[in-house]
């Protein structure tokens, strides 16, 4: 059987920032990836994403963003590219192919079997991310089988989808692109809007990650959180990267012809159900997004920074149709297809420790894992509100592996 001080499972942004800390404290390692070197991201996104952060925001340990356009936004293909460059540069130890089927408890530490081999070590960091699987109601097998049901797992682009309505299910910032992009291609576009999170893409001439960054929101601490479960299960904002900046919120959906209504509640008859009351789940997403750039205001004050920005601005509140459908019959042809933009969850199938709860969720403390000797990094607020971003892994890898590097100075060895 082989050795390995630590093992790191995934060789996304998250795992080979953890590689990077643990090589610096001299704690050898093997990162194990089921893919490629940023599989998610060239496998499992579709063709026109781009992030939602600013170039110039996109940033590793020691690695900063060089290229020509600071306020543009990285398309899939550069960010794989950027990711492969710092697994490079850092040296990380990847194997790629290396499919994790079992981590168990063995003494003094883990046992891990990956593609058949295995590995024991001291210390484990998971890093294989929170987005592994789509999260569907339970509704979603009864659906008509005359309609097809894609995912953003398996969406790529508007051709694969047959010709007629599209029904959009989710409009945080995957359901808002995607649904977007197919009203663009010709189709007509039903988007089923739940609890959301509006931002502009720009504020007072700069981009809304700008006022994130500069006036500390991104670095909120979890353990400063009043509702720390609530806030990390939160929608991401309605961005979208685009050259032009554009923001993309529900007045600018309905423009384009997006018809809204509710949230889909229920499959009856073939028919689906949504909820009534738009007008308040609008209003409550206008309402957060007033206070939070009321809050920007308030940081430029302070901070001196008035002088560097335009005067502030405020934004149309989402206007409510004026009667909004509260089922559509899934069986009379109006709708065929069906894009499941209702989040993700992880898949830890392959965990064999009981550090799990009952909804699937790993229980941990700021990155630290219930059980000893075992670490995460990269899922949602693990220790700030930027921690899934790319410029966010730094900080939580940092702290994260010097627990881990003090838990293996203590531990003794067996």
């Amino acid at each position: 059987m082989e050795r390995a001080t630590t093992v790191v499972i995934g060789a996304g942004h998250a795992g080979l920032v953890a590689s990077h800390f643990l090589t610096g404290l001299s704690i050898d390692h093997v990162v194990l990836e089921r893919g490629e070197v940023a599989n998610s991201w060239r496998s499992e996104r579709w063709d026109s994403l781009r992030l939602l952060t600013p170039n110039w925001q996109s940033r590793l340990p020691g690695l900063p963003y060089d290229g020509p356009d600071p306020d543009g936004y990285m398309t899939m293909a550069e960010v794989t590219d950027f990711i492969d460059r710092f697994a490079k540069v850092s040296a990380v130890p990847v194997r790629t192919g290396a499919n994790v089927t079992s981590v168990r408890r063995a003494a003094g530490g883990y046992e891990v079997t990956a593609s058949g081999a295995e590995i024991r070590c001291r210390a484990l960091v998971i890093a294989s991310g929170a987005c592994n699987r789509p999260a569907l109601p339970q509704f979603a097998a009864w659906v008509p089988e005359s309609v097809e049901q894609w995912t953003p797992f398996d969406y790529r682009r508007p051709d694969q989808l047959p010709d007629g309505g599209v029904l959009v299910v989710g409009a945080s910032a995957t359901g808002v692109q995607l649904a977007a992009e197919l009203q663009q291609s010709g189709r007509p576009v039903t988007l089923s809007v739940g609890e959301h999170v509006r931002l502009p893409r720009t504020y007072r001439g700069r981009d809304v990650l700008w006022w994130m960054d500069g006036s500390g929101v991104w670095d909120q601490r979890y353990d400063e959180i009043e509702d720390l479960t609530r806030a990390r299960r939160l929608p991401s904002p309605q961005l979208v990267g685009t050259p032009e900046r554009m923001t993309l919120d529900l007045n600018a959906l309905a423009s384009m012809g997006v018809e809204l209504v509710g949230r889909w509640a229920a499959l009856r008859d073939g028919s689906a159900l949504f909820s009534g009351g738009l007008r308040n789940v609008f209003a409550l997403a206008d309402l957060k997004m007033v206070r939070l750039l009321d809050a920007f205001d308030e940081w430029a004050r302070t901070s001196g920074r008035d002088a560097d920005v335009d005067a502030p601005e405020r934004f149309e509140a989402t206007r409510v149709p004026e009667s909004t459908r509260l089922q559509i019959d899934l069986r009379g042809g109006e709708i065929r297809s069906i894009v499941w933009a209702t989040g993700f969850r992880p898949d830890y199938s392959w965990l064999d420790v009981p550090v799990v709860d009952k909804k699937g969720q790993l229980q941990h403390d700021g990155g630290v894992v219930s059980n000893p000797g075992l670490y995460a990094l990269g899922l949602p607020m693990l220790r700030r509100r930027k921690s899934t971003f790319i410029h966010g892994i730094e900080d939580d890898a940092r702290e994260v592996i010097d627990h881990l590097g003090q838990y293996l100075a203590v531990r003794p060895r067996h």
